[in-house]
């Protein structure tokens, strides 16, 4: 675990919402000084911790731990398409309503 890394992008994501890591801090429940620890990476970060930073932020544990998200692979991307293929319009319509509520409620639980 890189623990730098993980405190740099905690760290810009926290800034790119204009949040103060004061306030970071009294939402996720530690000291001010953790916090700084966390985001300069010089202590490890607990499980429920990086739970709760990543609820304050509105963001996956993913991409706190790993960055953002790589674009899908053109195999993925072909198997995706494969999907939709032999599929009628009204099937593509129902297919892509359920992936984007899918998508929608794997956000809010996030």
């Amino acid at each position: 675990m890189d623990y730098i890394q993980i405190g740099r992008r905690i760290r810009n994501i926290r800034k790119s919402k204009n949040m103060t890591q004061e306030k970071l801090a009294e939402i996720v429940d530690i000291s001010l000084t953790h916090m700084s620890h966390i985001e300069t990476g010089s202590t490890k970060l607990s499980l429920p911790v990086l739970a709760k930073i990543s609820r304050a932020l509105h963001t996956s544990t993913d991409e706190l731990l790993f960055g953002k998200a790589q674009p899908l692979s053109p195999v993925t991307l072909n198997r995706i398409a494969e999907l939709f293929e032999h599929c009628s319009a009204r099937d593509i319509c129902i297919m892509t309503d359920i992936l984007l509520a899918t998508k929608a409620t794997l956000d809010k639980n996030r």
